[in-house]
């Protein structure tokens, strides 16, 4: 389903009984952040998995603002799967599969490179269009204070841009890139860009910075919501993020000029803030900011993204999210990510059953995959080839376990590699790339990384010993239970 603007979105979750209006007036600062993050974790495990987080809130009075804003709109799996326009993320990801069996089996790049070729035969290209309705008012003496921007947490350096969509182009091929890059207002004209430095849009900026020339930007908030998704999902470089959105909504995105710098954007966006960075401008220093590890990320130093239009529909909606301790929002948007690249890992490593990446993992400290074990050292391998892909380069401990265990299960997983470790032998370790924000790293995006191999142990591994088998009844016993405990008189 492709959402003609950000409003449609929102009548959706009103009619499903996802949204709730908040028309008492609210502060910007601090004041949402501690609403929205109590109903972030007021869903119970006993509770339907479609009101896990509580609704989407749509604050309609803001203190000294006029538009409205939104926040926790992804918060469930149930709002995840509306916002891509399906009924469960599955869909999406048994949709991937089907493509990629398209074509003989190849490496995992090759076949999100089949997508431009899909986009030809299916029409989901973008296409330029003429006038768009994030265009309706122009800003042309900009003012970012007629946004509702938040100052999320006590601690934070000020208030932040937490949900832009911010677009950028490579200056030597012009292909564009979309990220999720929260921008601090510095003020009414000027913000930070926060991308960290194995982003692309970093790499741009260093070969604009090569090249002497100022990097031009266009930061997008609101729109359909496949394009908010599409831009924290970790395609490779040659992928266009909005080729990916028209993949997920079925349908291409219109797109229109920006007025001050060559920039195209989905015409359907609610607000667009255009502008540049100077490479040659010495960096500024940027946060803290209550970061979704539950802690504050240091300050330090990033480009200064200045101004030069704001345009938006006549009736906008102010798009955000909170980041902070687990379970929060962007639990959700990491999940469905989890799920609809899940095929593309499977077509480099086919003994791959299944993976989670916990929520109180913050996707980045923990993984747990299940393998179709083959051969010896097996899941050392897994684990060393998943340290070589993309973002899972920064995953800080990837637990493997056998194919019929449910990784999903912390409970189980807990029990089978409390079980069937020896640390010594099992537990491994390597140095690379981790994480920005992992500040228990000795030196910032370097440290080490852990693999734990909780697979049953062979002969061929050098364990000499019987492995046990676990404890089950047997199926004659537990039918016949089933068949007279309505006659036991236990609830």
């Amino acid at each position: 389903m492709a959402y003609n603007s950000l409003e449609e979105f929102v009548q959706v979750l009103q009619r499903e009984g996802e949204l709730k209006r908040v028309a008492y007036p609210v502060k910007a600062e601090l004041e949402i952040t501690e609403i929205a993050d109590r109903v972030m974790k007021s869903g119970l495990p006993e509770r339907v998995r479609s009101q896990a987080g509580g609704p989407a809130l749509l604050f309609e009075n803001v203190v000294g603002k006029t538009m409205p804003l939104l926040i926790n709109a992804f918060g469930s799996p149930k709002r995840m799967a509306l916002a891509l326009g399906v009924s469960d993320i599955e869909e999406i990801a048994r949709e991937i599969e089907r493509l990629t069996r398209m074509k003989p089996p190849g490496s995992l790049w090759d076949k999100l490179r089949m997508l431009p070729e899909l986009a030809r035969l299916g029409g989901i290209s973008p296409k330029v269009v003429a006038a768009g309705e994030c265009q309706e008012v122009i800003h042309r003496d900009p003012d970012l204070n007629i946004l509702p921007v938040l100052t999320c947490w006590p601690g934070d350096g000020g208030p932040f841009i937490t949900l832009p969509t911010v677009i950028s182009r490579d200056p030597a091929s012009g292909n564009r890139n979309v990220g999720l890059y929260r921008m601090q207002v510095f003020d009414a004209r000027t913000t930070a860009m926060h991308w960290h430095l194995h982003k692309l849009g970093a790499r741009h900026f260093q070969r604009q910075k090569e090249r002497g020339q100022r990097m031009e930007l266009a930061a997008c908030l609101g729109g359909d919501p496949a394009f908010i998704y599409a831009a924290t999902a970790p395609l490779p470089d040659q992928i266009d993020e909005f080729l990916f959105t028209g993949f997920l909504r079925k349908k291409g995105l219109e797109l229109v000029k920006c007025k001050t710098v060559d920039i195209e954007v989905p015409a359907n966006s609610d607000i667009v803030i255009e502008g540049y960075i100077d490479p040659q401008e010495p960096l500024r220093r940027e946060g803290p900011f209550g970061d979704h590890t539950g802690f504050y990320s240091l300050a330090d130093d990033y480009p200064v993204f200045h101004v030069t239009c704001i345009t938006h529909k006549k009736k906008p909606i102010y798009p955000t999210t909170i980041v902070g301790r687990p379970p929060m929002e962007d639990v959700y948007l990491g999940k469905a990510t989890e799920r609809i690249f899940l095929p593309l890992l499977r077509l480099t490593f086919p003994e791959i059953t299944d993976m989670n990446l916990p929520a109180h993992g913050v996707f980045h400290n923990l993984a747990v995959v299940s393998i179709k074990k083959e051969y010896p050292a097996h899941a050392r391998k897994i684990a060393h080839g998943l340290w070589g892909m993309g973002q899972m380069m920064f995953t800080k401990t990837i637990i493997v376990v056998d194919h019929d265990v449910n990784v999903h299960d912390l409970g189980e997983v807990t029990w089978i590699v409390g079980n069937h470790i020896d640390p010594k032998r099992d537990v491994f370790f390597v140095e690379g790339p981790v994480d920005i924000l992992d500040h228990a790293a000795p030196l910032m995006g370097y440290g080490s990384k852990m693999g734990i191999d909780a697979t049953r142990k062979w002969q061929s591994e050098g364990f000499e010993r019987e492995w046990p088998e676990p404890i089950v009844m047997d199926e004659k016993t537990k039918k016949y239970i089933d068949s007279i405990w309505h006659k036991l008189g236990i609830p």
